[in-house]
């Protein structure tokens, strides 16, 4: 059944580094989203992508040697492979490089600056390059960012502006008639009371300080900033035309009935995207939804906390199917979700290898073993088979309504609920109890047929969350793939043999999945930052702390590179007599020869790493000097062995 046109979006990916789990939980989500629609019968369209202009981009760049394009290439390449891998099924992956994308761009700043919606100025204020933000001297805290806690810069330039204020009252009265525009509920109040309410300030959207980004076709030397580059991206795919010559697939699917982003770049959506439409007169998405964060533990996740995890990591340890299942269970609808290894094994086993894969597993041997493999006809119906049929159709019609309000992880539980009952549903019937006499063998054909039946359905539910999962099951028990509109009891049909039967989910030994874990979870050496990102909330440690660190004078005797290595040296240190090896990730600043005779600090009782092959015993002690500048703290003059306090 055709219910019509859902275009959902991502927010579109930075370039700056390949993302963390953090960040592809979004693309997941919204791929369950997308599937589980295109189930229902709705034409869908999902698009992700890729925002890959900024100074950000162009300084890292030309910190790695490279032109930004090839660096985007690279980092666009890795996310798109990622997205791919975890099965995120997209309809389009747009590229802020896109040739079509910037063309438009242009017109749409044209067309915004010849209304008079945008004009030219100079913007004094403090700049923070990893959120791409100006802020005024009263949002700034201590010298950083309001955001996100980096240091900011204080800068003047001349841009070019929008008048935000033009179209705040407009704004707040669209979100007040559309309640269900900003979800969930409490962001909205938050945009309104925190930002609209009280004020709106002219946007800078436009650049001169860098020159990675959308020129300006009529004025040389500005470039289009982020926000009206990257948030028109959700109209560019589509076709969209300042001039009003717009594609098919604009014409067909705007506007959205979905944005789907991260809570920290509401305000971006809820408030600069909504503007911009109204501006350029075209409607505005019906819904913007700020999903939280997946935190590690009760933390963000931040490389200078060490506590990344990433989507390749975990697909090696677990798979993609039980690392999507984490994902989307574990996230509440309005607060942020906590990722530990411990819950993830305890979910796995629990709800995938016990609740899922055993239901499947008993179910299938024993249709094997009693009916050669063939499904029974439900000849012998029985009352306590009713609770069961009630619980698949109340498993359908909750499951619908919990992905209708985007409560994904309330309609996962809706399915487990029906496996939890299937399996309860075994020990109440007993089939290894009727299958001892002939007189009770067609009650036990419609109690198989019945968990068959479960199943079936379970699977049609579970797969636009696990599709993988979902393929297997269907595999097994020989059905058809089917949609979720019209999902009725009775749809397995008797006589069908079934497939061969497969683990679905083996159990995980807890105490060998950690060692695996420490194993897979290491950063590769050569992938290592040599400069660590600010460190956020530093906790501060007592003196007992600091007396179990043993930092000596250590001469440098050799050095070498490390093979197959390309940010690595291998120095052999001389300590009080002794000689040991150390490994750092200094070859971008150093070359052998600048270090062979100087006397160096390290700490000298750090346990022992193996890295590309070369056990490294201690750390030499660098300082972060400047962006992209690294500095070996020399002791020259220092007898070697000397304690440092």
């Amino acid at each position: 059944m055709d219910k019509g046109k859902y275009y959902i979006t991502t927010a579109i990916a930075y370039t700056s580094r390949v993302p963390h789990i953090g960040n592809t939980y979004e693309a997941v989500l919204a791929d369950a989203i997308a599937r589980f629609r295109r189930s229902e019968g709705y034409d869908v369209y999902f698009l992700t992508g890729t925002d890959e202009h900024g100074q950000k981009i162009q300084d890292q760049a030309r910190a790695e040697g490279i032109e930004p394009q090839a660096h985007v290439d690279n980092i666009a390449g890795e996310i798109r492979r990622i997205w791919d891998f975890m099965n995120v099924s997209y309809d389009q992956f747009i590229r802020t490089t896109d040739p079509k994308h910037m063309e438009i761009v242009q017109k749409i700043f044209k067309k915004l600056y010849e209304q008079g919606d945008i004009y030219k100025g100079y913007y004094e204020g403090y700049y923070c390059k990893p959120c791409e933000s100006f802020f005024t001297e009263t949002q700034v805290k201590d010298g950083k960012c309001p955001d996100c806690g980096a240091p900011v810069e204080k800068a003047r330039e001349e841009a070019y502006f929008f008048r935000m204020s033009k179209y705040a009252a407009r704004l707040e009265q669209y979100i007040l008639d559309n309640p269900e525009f900003i979800q969930p509920e409490s962001r909205k109040n938050e945009m309104l009371n925190n930002f609209i309410r009280a004020g709106l300030q002219d946007l800078c959207v436009s650049r001169t300080s860098f020159s990675w980004g959308v020129p300006v076709d009529f004025d040389p030397g500005h470039v289009v900033y982020v926000w009206i580059d990257a948030l028109s991206n959700y109209v560019t795919a589509l076709g969209f035309d300042p001039d009003g010559n717009h594609g098919e697939l604009y014409k067909k699917y705007w506007p959205a009935d979905v944005h789907l982003i991260g809570k920290d770049i509401l305000r971006f959506h809820t408030i600069y995207w909504p503007i911009m439409l109204m501006a350029l007169g075209e409607p505005l998405p019906k819904q913007v939804f700020g999903h939280p964060w997946l935190l590690f533990g009760e933390d963000k996740m931040s490389k200078s906390k060490g506590n990344v995890v990433y989507a390749e990591q975990l697909v090696k340890l677990f798979g993609v199917d039980a690392t999507r299942y984490y994902m989307l269970h574990e996230m509440p609808f309005a607060a942020d979700g906590s990722f530990t290894y411990e819950l993830l094994i305890s979910r796995y086993n629990a709800d995938l290898a016990n609740i899922l894969g055993n239901l499947v597993s008993r179910t299938h041997a024993m249709t094997k073993k009693y009916f050669g493999g063939v499904v029974p006809a439900p000849t012998c119906p029985d009352a306590i088979d009713d609770d069961l049929k009630a619980t698949a159709a109340a498993a359908i019609e909750k499951a619908v309504a919990c992905m209708t309000d985007l409560h994904v992880a309330d309609a996962l539980d809706e399915i487990w609920a029906l496996l939890r009952r299937s399996n309860k549903y075994i020990d109440e019937t007993t089939p290894w109890v009727l299958a001892k006499s002939e007189e009770t063998k067609e009650r036990l054909g419609t109690v198989l047929y019945n968990l068959l039946e479960s199943i079936r359905i379970a699977a049609a539910l579970l797969t636009p969350f696990l599709p993988e999962t979902g393929a297997r099951i269907r595999s097994q028990l020989n059905l058809p793939e089917e949609a979720i509109d019209g999902l009725t009891w009775g749809g397995t049909a008797a006589g069908t043999a079934l497939g061969e039967a497969e683990t679905l989910f083996a159990r995980i030994d807890e105490k060998a999945k950690a060692e695996e874990i420490a194993a897979v979870m290491a950063p590769p050496a050569e992938e290592k930052p040599a400069v660590e990102e600010e460190p956020e909330n530093v906790a501060l440690i007592g003196i007992e702390d600091f007396e179990k660190v043993q930092l000596k004078v250590a001469k440098v005797v050799a050095c070498e590179p490390v093979p197959k290595a390309k940010k690595l040296l291998k120095l052999t240190v001389e300590l009080a007599g002794k000689e040991r090896t150390v490994v750092s990730g200094i070859a971008k600043w150093y070359k052998p020869e600048d270090l062979v005779g100087h006397s160096v600090v390290i700490v000298a009782n750090l346990q022992p790493v193996t890295l590309r092959g070369v056990e490294s015993c201690g750390m030499i002690l660098a300082a972060d000097a400047a962006e992209d500048d690294v500095r070996v703290i020399f002791a020259d003059g220092i007898p070697s062995g000397s304690s440092i306090h």
